[in-house]
């Protein structure tokens, strides 16, 4: 059975995305962090970035992505429809039309039972890249998290995950400096 895997960077305090959804005040990606997401989640990187950056290595963990509206949103706002071209890409979402672009299914029905379902199939793991609001849907349904620890305080925004007060334990996988960024790797599974 594939995991769903919510990889994602977040602030020291716990936030994914400015209140208005951006996350440039996260600063530029020095060279060390996209030299180990070259290495260890080189999916995770927009195909046109990829290809800017010549990033040519094979899929390591993810063959599928899904989203909330919100995280697909800035793509679509600079014209690009399919930014995870090299992986199958849904979108969930009652308001997009469900003809964006033929590379990605648009979801109208309830997150949780369609996750399930995508983790029967086959194929490598499913990469949750967001929301905070699409997180705290299909909260249940995540198996690890691996969070790009930022050395960075946001105050307020989009949180890591959003929903009711539910507390969750957590089993610490591994956790990786990287190189002079300051971000920290930290691998996490759910616990039963």
């Amino acid at each position: 059975m594939r995991k769903l895997v919510y990889y994602v960077a977040s602030t020291l305090d716990g936030f994914i995305a400015a209140p208005d959804g951006t996350w440039d005040f996260f600063g530029p990606l020095h060279d060390d962090l996209i030299a180990h997401i070259g290495a260890h989640y080189p999916e995770t990187l927009p195909t046109a970035l990829r290809d800017q950056l010549g990033i040519t290595t094979p899929h390591q963990a993810f063959g599928a992505v899904v989203m909330g509206r919100g995280t697909y949103e800035p793509a679509l706002r600079v014209g690009i429809t399919s930014p995870y071209a090299h992986l199958d890409q849904y979108v969930f979402s009652r308001t997009l039309d469900p003809a964006v672009d033929p590379a990605v299914t648009v979801v109208a029905d309830d997150p949780v039972p369609y996750v399930r379902e995508l983790k029967q199939g086959p194929g490598r793991d499913i990469w949750l890249c967001g929301g905070g609001t699409f997180a705290g849907a299909v909260r249940s349904e995540i198996d690890e998290y691996v969070i790009k620890l930022n050395p960075v305080l946001a105050g307020g925004g989009i949180p890591l995950t959003a929903g009711p007060f539910d507390p969750r334990h957590l089993t610490l996988l591994d956790a990786s400096p990287v190189g002079t960024s300051g971000v920290v790797v930290l691998r996490y599974r759910a616990s039963a």
